[in-house]
């Protein structure tokens, strides 16, 4: 069995140096806002449904990185990872 996850894997066999999606998504999460659905789908293509079962799934649960989801002013979910440093 390889050390490495499977992201980890998928994203070193991509000849050149080509943002996988799941890598598009994880810039999206680690800005300072954060990202609505709405860009997250176009970044990787994917339905709604399948986003949010990222953001669980991948995001939650596999990396194990602390997801944070708040509703703006202007009634617009975004979600958002913490870092260690902004925990504190």
């Amino acid at each position: 069995m390889s050390p490495f996850s499977p992201i980890q894997v998928r994203a070193a066999a991509v000849s050149g140096h080509r943002t996988s999606k799941t890598e598009a998504a994880l810039k999206l999460l680690r800005r300072k806002n954060g990202a609505a659905l709405p860009e997250l789908q176009e970044a990787t293509g994917w339905q709604a449904h399948s986003v949010r079962g990222f953001l669980s799934g991948t995001v939650k649960k596999k990396l194990g990185l602390n997801l944070s989801s708040e509703v703006g002013k202007q009634g617009v979910r975004r979600y958002r990872i913490i870092t260690a440093a902004a925990a504190e």
